[in-house]
């Protein structure tokens, strides 16, 4: 008789779940990979992930000088827009 056969016998006996011929229940394997009921780590992993090392700073100081650029660019194209225009009557024309 083949395994196949067994195990299709064996479905009511075994409740909702369909039967696998290795053995392996996924809802057994997703129960057991939760998180660890203990970590012995945790602990000493603990520093990378709290005060300076927290994500948020690690990615507020990845660009130290980010947004002082950001100021002195706006400043300098609102200062070039406003004091060094061009005159608008040789726009097209060339220099010599």
């Amino acid at each position: 008789m083949y395994p196949t056969r067994i195990l299709r016998s064996a479905l009511p006996q075994l409740g909702d779940e369909k039967p696998n011929i290795t053995g392996f229940s996924m809802k057994k394997f997703l129960a057991n990979t939760k998180k660890p009921r203990y970590d012995p780590w945790e602990r000493n992993e603990a520093w990378r992930y709290t005060g300076r090392f927290s994500r948020f700073n690690r990615y507020r100081n990845a660009l130290p000088g980010f947004g002082t650029a950001v100021v002195a660019f706006t400043a300098y194209c609102v200062y070039e827009q406003l004091f060094l225009k061009k005159d608008e009557q040789h726009h097209g024309e060339e220099h010599h």
